[in-house]
C-alpha cells in the first residue's frame, strides 16, 4: 500500500510543481519572447533586406532614370547641335547670299556711278562746249558791231523831213533817238541815247550811253576737269579784255555816227557831235560817275570817206582821223574832256513853245495835235506848282513828261503820261505806267486822259497806292481852275456816270 504523503510533501510537491509550472511558463514566455524577438529580428532583417532591396531598386531606377535622362539630354544636345549646325549653315548661306547681293549691289552701284559720272562728264563737256561757243559768239557779236549795222536808214529821210515840218527841230531829234534806241546792237552795248538838233548850224548832237568793261566776256573758254568732275573757266587775259573793250567803244562810236548820218538827209545835217559816256561807280568813293570816253565833231564829207565794211579798218584809228578825243584807258573810266558839251540826260529839259498861247477859244482836246496836248498837260502841272520837262523818246519809254514837286521835306518825282483818247483807257496801260515808274525810280505816277478809266484800272491804281488817274472831266476842271481854260472833249458819247456838261 502506498505511503500517504504528508501535507508538507504535498505542499512541497505542489509548490515545486507550481515553481516548475512557473519555470515552464517563464521558459515558454522567454521562448515566446525569444521567438517574438527572433521574429521581430527576422522582420527587421526582412525589412532591412526589403529596404536594401528597395533602396537598391530605387538606386537602380535612379541610375536607370539618370542614364535615360543622360541619354535624353545627349539626344537633345545632339539635336540642338544639329539644329545649331543647321541654323549656322543656313545663317552662313544667308550671309553668303547677303554678301553676294551686297557685292552685286556694289558692283551695280559702281557701274551706275561710273555711268553717271560718264554721263555727267558728257553733260559737263556739252555744257562747257556750249558756254565756250556762247562766249565765242558773244565776242564775235561784239567784234561785228560795226559791220552788222543797219543798211536801210536812208529810207527814213522822208520821215525825218516830215517830222521837221510838223514838230520842228524836236521832231528830227526824236526821229534820230528812235533809230539810236531801236538799233539792233548786241545786248548791253547801248544803254541809252539822246539827241538834239540845231537847224541853223545843220548840226545834230547825239549822246550815247556806252557799256562798261563787263560787257566783254571775261571767259575765253570752259573745260572739264575729269578728276574733279567740274567745269573750269579759262579766263581771258586782262590785256586782251581791255583791248577788246577799247575797240568795242570805238566801233560803237562809229556805228552811232553812221546811224545818225544815215538817218538824216544831207541837206539837214552836215555835222554830228558825238559824246559817248559810261555810267559807273567811282572805285575810290563809291559815288556814281559818268565819264566821257569818246567825243568827236564829225563832218559828213569826212565821215563818208570811211569804208566801215573794210575788215582791216581800225576803228580807233578812224576816230583819230575824224579828230576825236578818245580815252586811252576806257576800262579804267579815264575820262576825256568833251569837244562840245551836250546838255542831254535821260529826262533832259527841252524848250517848248507854250501850248496855251496857240489854242483857240473853247478848243476840243481830242482835235489837238498829240505833242500840243502833251505840252498842255505839262503847262497844267507847271500852273499847279510843279517843275516839268519833256522826256526824249517818250513813245519808247511810255512817259511823256517828268514833274518834280519840291518841299522842305524833299523832292518827289512824278512820271506823267498823257493819253488823248475817245475810248476807255485799258488796264494794261495803267499797269505799263506802274512798270515804267519802277524802271525810272519815280515816286509817283500820273495818267492823264481825255476819256475815262474802268473799274479794273481804278482798282489797280488804288492797290498800287502811288498812282493818280485823271480822267477827262477832271482834266477839264483842272484846266479851268489853274489855266482859266474852258475846253471841249469831243467824245462820241457821254461816259457812264458823267453829265453832258462834263464834256461840253
Amino acid at each position: 500500500m502506498a505511503r500517504r504523503k504528508s501535507v508538507m510533501q504535498v505542499l512541497a510537491e505542489a509548490y515545486k510543481a507550481k515553481q516548475q509550472a512557473k519555470a515552464a511558463e517563464l521558459k515558454r514566455a522567454q521562448q515566446k519572447e525569444q521567438a517574438a524577438a527572433k521574429a521581430a529580428e527576422e522582420r527587421r532583417r526582412r525589412q532591412k533586406r526589403e529596404a536594401a532591396k528597395a533602396e537598391a531598386e530605387r538606386a537602380r531606377l535612379v541610375a536607370a532614370g539618370q542614364k535615360h535622362l543622360e541619354r535624353e539630354q545627349a539626344a537633345q544636345a545632339r539635336e540642338v547641335a544639329r539644329i545649331e549646325r543647321e541654323l549656322a549653315k543656313r545663317q552662313a548661306e544667308r550671309q553668303r547670299a547677303a554678301e553676294q547681293r551686297e557685292r552685286e549691289q556694289a558692283r551695280v552701284e559702281k557701274e551706275r556711278q561710273k555711268q553717271a559720272r560718264e554721263t555727267r562728264l558728257l553733260e559737263l563737256k556739252a555744257d562747257a562746249e556750249k558756254r565756250t561757243r556762247q562766249a565765242q559768239e558773244r565776242l564775235a557779236e561784239l567784234q561785228a558791231v560795226l559791220t552788222d549795222r543797219p543798211r536801210n536808214l536812208k529810207s527814213r529821210h522822208p520821215y525825218v523831213e516830215q517830222a521837221l515840218a510838223k514838230q520842228g527841230p524836236q521832231g528830227v531829234a526824236d526821229a534820230v533817238e528812235e533809230v539810236l534806241r531801236g538799233s539792233s546792237v548786241p545786248k548791253g552795248c547801248r544803254v541809252g541815247a539822246g539827241a538834239a538838233y540845231i537847224p541853223e548850224a545843220q548840226q545834230l548832237l547825239i549822246e550815247v550811253e556806252l557799256p562798261q568793261l563787263e560787257v566783254v566776256p571775261a571767259v575765253m573758254a570752259y573745260r572739264v576737269v575729269a578728276q574733279r568732275t567740274e567745269t573750269v573757266a579759262q579766263p581771258r587775259k586782262e590785256a586782251e579784255t581791255k583791248k577788246v573793250y577799247r575797240t568795242l567803244v570805238a566801233r560803237l562810236a562809229l556805228r552811232a555816227l553812221d546811224e545818225a548820218f544815215s538817218t538824216t538827209p544831207p541837206d539837214l545835217v552836215t555835222t554830228v557831235v558825238f559824246n559817248g559816256h559810261v555810267s559807273a561807280k567811282d572805285r575810290a568813293t563809291g559815288r556814281p560817275v559818268r565819264p566821257c570816253l569818246v567825243s568827236v565833231v564829225a563832218q559828213r564829207e569826212q565821215f563818208d570817206e570811211l569804208v566801215l565794211d573794210e575788215p582791216e579798218l581800225d576803228a580807233q584809228e578812224s576816230l583819230k582821223y575824224l579828230g576825236a578825243v578818245v580815252s586811252r584807258h576806257p576800262h579804267d573810266l579815264e575820262a576825256v574832256p568833251p569837244v562840245v558839251e551836250i546838255d542831254l540826260s535821260r529826262y533832259r529839259i527841252t524848250a517848248d513853245v507854250g501850248a496855251v498861247a496857240g489854242l483857240d477859244s473853247r478848243p476840243d482836246l481830242l482835235q489837238m495835235d498829240p505833242y500840243a496836248f502833251e505840252r498842255l498837260v505839262r503847262e497844267l502841272f507847271e500852273a499847279m506848282g510843279f517843275e516839268t520837262w519833256r522826256t526824249q523818246g517818250s513813245r519808247d519809254d511810255g512817259v511823256d513828261a517828268v514833274a518834280v514837286q519840291r518841299d522842305p521835306v524833299g523832292t518827289t518825282v512824278f512820271a506823267i503820261q498823257a493819253k488823248r483818247s475817245k475810248n476807255a483807257v485799258p488796264v494794261e496801260t495803267v499797269r505799263a505806267l506802274a512798270g515804267v515808274m519802277h524802271d525810272k525810280a519815280a515816286s509817283r505816277g500820273v495818267l492823264v486822259t481825255t476819256s475815262w478809266f474802268g473799274k479794273a484800272s481804278a482798282d489797280f491804281a488804288h492797290r498800287n497806292g502811288r498812282m493818280q488817274l485823271i480822267n477827262g472831266r477832271n482834266l477839264k476842271a483842272l484846266l479851268k481852275e489853274h489855266l482859266n481854260m474852258d475846253v471841249l472833249i469831243g467824245l462820241p458819247k457821254t461816259p457812264p456816270g458823267w453829265q453832258p456838261s462834263d464834256i461840253q
